[in-house]
């Protein structure tokens, strides 16, 4: 269990939340406990599900399965809301590792382990399919191992063998390692038989520590499933037949749960393999290897004719796959077209410390991070105001600064680096540093609040009184100055022009937006934009907003503002309003043309910043993730989380490529800061808490 984070409800229908037990696709699961003391996992939705009608129709079917099915080895519910706001549902408590946890620490299950495992999955799939349905998703996330045996949860996409028209307009989900052949090329032909091949392939796993049709992508695994033979290397002898009928392609020649049962209770308790002096799994087939821990890559799929393969599957069955349950090298699955990455020379992972602890007192911004220019990176952290690090290995080439200070650069320009200092508590300054060296070139001392930007061609910000627009060139000559109007100003590089974004009063947020235009004589006001609009950059070069659906201040924590609609500003000041197809809310980002909304509960969506038409939105299982970095060479986006996690979607589709874990130790800084992600090249560059690290774009290996 993780704690609680920023923007989780305290509470959910009465029951105090007292952690996180985890996050998936649909949403997250909480533990928390009644007034009487009983303890339940509570599921709450994601909020973009919440807005489809389809979701919620999902969702009852959810609650109403899982309430069909009361037996020793699942998990009953004890309450549910699925009309609330965002739908819920609390089932017993159930403490206990998933079986994909205890494979992945442990290794695979002991012989007298996996005939429990597989006496106790029958019993539960012989209640649910009592019950009239099919939980169309065992996989070994869903299997919790307690002490009294495993328990099979989340019911999130079973069906009532009597109601399969509510099958997601024309497409299936599933997890495609555990996916039956008929779930993929039929899914409105699915019985119980289908879990049957499930169970088989998550006994394989139990005793392997890989499926048996694992792949390099799930689209190959897929083809494997319908048209492959399962790789049973390293399957206990006396499990192999009950694995090879439970995977037979044809669901009518699958035993059914009750045989299962049968055959593994006629199975010696002290030794499945039946060879208890030697202890070991039995010796691999002509024509396998006998390495059981290998990954199963298969190159059965190759050419025009693999192509092919895979796209007639996909789209004769309309298939909606999740990503695989793993987070190694197996989800890393390749773009379409294998590229060379241009990477730094002699690079290799690495990581560093953003810290250098100095006398003082410390000047958090919170902001820590780094900046590239070329093949250079620059990066602030704790203790010090910028460093240059190889970005080859991640050795730290110099440090500047005396007095502690969490901050990132500024930025990267003619070979200077810019950075803020603060040498006492009413004074702030900007500082050119010599990227080579790290030397003072030259410092100008600019207000205490205000922000310092690189446009093409100079710095601007404002003089200390917060008087006047100042813009500096390389040398650290004043370039010009105009007056700056009363009220609270902004300076602003949009599409490398300067601007300025005013508004009256002393608040910002509090009056609508002015976009100026500031240079030699008095700044010149271009457009008028809604209070609390958000600037993104500029297209074509005319500046891109984001406009508010409500501007109204709300002081709830994890509240995210709605945003209804992009405003672009043309040369003439005219304001051109693209309305999006709904609102969409979290931090939003525009890059390459592309504008990405990305929630703090993981979700992602991509949107056209010339039309306002949504591109693609998907919900990952990695929260609090940070700005996106794409990259051209693999047509993938990629994000950090605060606690070190990457993740890789396809920029073209939003399908998840692949992921990585969490760091083991990002230091005591990553609940604080928010996370960093560049490319340095093609080498990932990221940053969580006080630490930095590099990584391979083609992902975990």
């Amino acid at each position: 269990m993780t704690p609680l984070s920023t923007g989780d409800p305290e509470s959910i229908g009465g029951y105090t939340l007292l952690g996180r037990l985890g996050a998936g696709g649909m949403g997250v699961v909480y533990l928390g406990v009644s007034a009487s003391g009983r303890q339940v996992a509570v599921k709450l939705a994601h909020g973009p599900y919440a807005e489809e009608e389809e979701f919620r129709t999902r969702f009852r079917q959810e609650v109403a399965a899982a309430r069909r099915v009361s037996g020793a080895f699942t998990a009953p519910v004890v309450d549910a809301d699925p009309d609330a706001v965002r739908p819920w549902m609390a089932t017993l408590y159930v403490p206990g590792r998933n079986l994909a946890e205890v494979v992945e620490q442990d290794g695979p299950l002991s012989r007298p382990q996996l005939r429990a495992l597989g006496l106790g999955l029958t019993e539960a799939l012989r209640d649910i399919h009592r019950a009239g349905l099919v939980h169309r998703d065992l996989k070994p996330r869903n299997v919790l191992m307690t002490e009294d045996g495993p328990r099979v949860i989340d019911f999130g996409i079973s069906r009532a063998a009597d109601n399969q028209s509510l099958t997601t307009t024309g497409r299936m989900i599933g997890t495609p390692p555990f996916m039956s052949p008929e779930q993929l090329a039929a899914p409105r032909d699915v019985t119980a038989a289908s879990d049957v091949f499930a169970l088989g392939s998550l006994l394989v796993f139990a005793a392997v520590g890989t499926g048996p049709f694992d792949a390099d992508s799930p689209y190959i695994t897929g083809y494997q499933v319908v048209h492959g033979t399962p790789d049973l290397d390293g399957v206990p002898e006396a499990l192999l037949g009950i694995v090879e009928r439970c995977l037979d392609k044809d669901p009518a020649a699958r035993p059914d749960v009750t045989d299962i049962h049968r055959m593994l209770q006629a199975l010696p308790e002290s030794d499945v393999a039946g060879s208890p002096t030697t202890g070991q799994p039995a010796p691999p087939r002509a024509g396998q290897s006998g390495n059981p821990r290998r990954r199963r890559a298969r190159m059965l799929l190759t050419g025009l004719g693999a192509a092919l393969a895979v796209a007639g599957l996909c789209a004769g069955a309309g298939v909606l796959l999740s990503a695989p349950d793993t987070t190694t090298a197996s989800r890393a699955a390749a773009t379409a077209t294998t590229r060379a990455a241009s990477l730094p020379a002699g690079w290799r992972p690495w990581r560093t410390a953003l810290r250098y602890d100095v006398k003082g007192v410390p000047l958090d911004y919170g902001s820590p991070g780094c900046l590239a220019e070329g093949s250079a990176l620059f990066c602030g952290g704790t203790g010090f105001t910028v460093a240059r690090v190889d970005a080859a290995s991640g050795r730290t080439l110099w440090r500047s600064g005396t007095r502690p200070q969490g901050a990132q650069p500024i930025g990267v320009r003619d070979g200077l680096v810019y950075v803020y200092e603060d040498p006492d508590d009413r004074t702030r300054r900007v500082v050119a540093l010599d990227a080579a060296t790290g030397h003072r070139r030259w410092q100008r001392d600019i207000d205490k609040a205000a922000d310092a930007v690189l446009y093409d061609g100079g710095l601007l910000t404002l003089s200390p009184d917060a008087s006047s627009f100042v813009a500096y060139g390389p040398s650290g000559k004043e370039l010009w100055r105009a007056p700056a109007p009363d009220g609270h100003c902004t300076p602003s590089a949009l599409g490398g022009a300067p601007y300025a974004l005013c508004s009256k009063g002393t608040e910002p947020g509090r009056a609508p937006v002015e976009l100026m235009k500031p240079g030699p004589g008095s700044p010149t006001a271009t457009a008028t934009l809604p209070r609390k609009a958000e600037a993104l950059g500029a297209v074509g070069g005319q500046p891109l907003f984001l406009a508010p659906q409500t501007a109204k201040d709300v002081y709830e924590a994890g509240y995210e503002r709605p945003y209804n609609a992009l405003l672009r500003v043309a040369p003439t000041g005219q304001v051109t309003r693209i309305p999006l197809a709904r609102p969409l809310t979290g931090a939003a980002t525009l890059v390459d043309g592309v504008v990405y909304f990305v929630r703090s509960d993981g979700s992602v969506t991509a949107v056209s910043a010339d039309s306002g038409r949504q591109l693609w939105q998907k919900v990952t299982d990695v929260e609090s993730l940070s700005a996106p970095a794409v990259s051209t060479t693999y047509q993938q986006v990629y994000f950090a989380n605060r606690f070190g996690r990457l993740l890789a979607l396809d920029s073209r589709t939003g399908a998840e490529v692949w992921s990585t874990s969490a760091l083991d130790d990002p230091g005591d800084k990553a609940q604080d800061y928010p996370p960093r992600l560049l490319l340095v090249r093609d080498a990932i560059v990221a940053t969580a808490g006080d630490t930095a690290f590099s990584r391979s774009p083609q992902g975990p290996t």
